[in-house]
Order: C-alpha cells, then sequence, then structure tokens
C-alpha cells in the first residue's frame, strides 16, 4: 500500500475511534511511558502537542513537566522545519500555524532537539521491523529526528493496532527506536522487535 492510502486508511480508523475510547487509549499510552526509567530519567524532553485524532499528549506533556523535565514542544516553520521552544504551563501555548498549539516561548532553534534526552514524535503508523514511520507527509518530524542522536530513545505514540508490517519507506525517511501504544511499549533494535 502506498503511503497516501496507508494515511487515508490510518486516519480513517482514527477517526471511527469513539472519542472515550481514545481518551482511554491515550492514559494508558502515557502510563506506560511514565513507568520507564529512561523516561523518568530524562532531563530535557521533546514532545509535542497533540491534535485532532493523535493518541493525546497534553496530559502527558503536563506529566513530563510537572516531575520536573524541561519539555520542548515544536514551533513550525515556514519552511516546514521545527523550532523548539520550552513549555512551561499550559497557559504558555498559542496557535500556531494550523491552528496547533505552539508555546509562546523564546524560539531556541531547529538544532535544540539536538539536546534532548528524549524525543516523542507523532505517526499515523510505525514498521514493525524497520521502525519507519508514517507521518503526515511534510517531512519535519523526518528532519527533526535526523538531528538527534544515537543513543537518544525516539518514541513514537500510536493507538493499538497502527504497529504495522511494511510501512512504504523513502530515503528521507527516520527511524523511531520505540513505540509507545496503549498495550505497552515496543522497542525496535536493528531490524528486530523486542
Amino acid at each position: 500500500m502506498d503511503k497516501l492510502r496507508l494515511r487515508s486508511a490510518v486516519e480513517a480508523a482514527r477517526a471511527s475511534m469513539p472519542e472515550e475510547e481514545r481518551h482511554a487509549a491515550s492514559v494508558r499510552t502515557r502510563e506506560n511511558l511514565l513507568e520507564q526509567p529512561w523516561v523518568q530519567m530524562a532531563g530535557l524532553v521533546a514532545c509535542y502537542w497533540s491534535a485532532g485524532t493523535e493518541p493525546a499528549t497534553h496530559g502527558l506533556v503536563f506529566a513530563l513537566w510537572k516531575h520536573g523535565a524541561t519539555v520542548i514542544l515544536p514551533v513550525l516553520r515556514d519552511d516546514d522545519d521545527l523550532d523548539w521552544a520550552v513549555y512551561d504551563g499550559p497557559d504558555t501555548l498559542a496557535p500556531g500555524r494550523f491552528g496547533i498549539m505552539e508555546p509562546v516561548d523564546t524560539r531556541r532553534g531547529v538544532d535544540t532537539v539536538r539536546t534532548a534526552s528524549l524525543v516523542i514524535v507523532p505517526a499515523l503508523a510505525v514498521d514493525r521491523s524497520t521502525g519507519i514511520r508514517l507521518g503526515r507527509g511534510g517531512g519535519s518530524y523526518d528532519r527533526a529526528l535526523a538531528r538527534v542522536g544515537p543513543n537518544v530513545p525516539t518514541v513514537a505514540l500510536l493507538h493499538d493496532g497502527e504497529l504495522l508490517e511494511g510501512v512504504p519507506a523513502e530515503p528521507h525517511d527516520v527511524p523511531v527506536r520505540y513505540v509507545a501504544q496503549p498495550g505497552g511499549i515496543t522497542r525496535v533494535v536493528a531490524g528486530r522487535v523486542q
């Protein structure tokens, strides 16, 4: 299946999930992540503010921040690359391009993600054998992931059933190392799932 059709299929499946089911799934995903020692020890976390039918990150961002992590959220630039700014509570966000909430703090630059000890990204699906994620098609997160060091945990948040075999890949696609879902955390290592 090509990327366009796969995106449409996943988006339709997400849209058909009842709101309360999506909320409960997001809570379980957040709990699964917060149980991980490598999440608990992360000092600087790059995350995102979810929108629509994505696994909700609002509670996750708030929990990380309340537990002492510095959380940076993306600010979409005009060239579709991601700048980063510090989240300092729910009152420090404002609508950005496309209405997605972004921090109003000083922009730190596209390379700020290099200093993160944990990077959490959105995805529509992830290939279970390669870690290649299917995004929305703008390439923003692939550019950000390309800046992340080889030992930094990179995590895509998915609903159950979105960790798939055979996600289409292009040369610019950058794999993630973990997938977080309501059913648990999956580690993708050198072409195999643990």
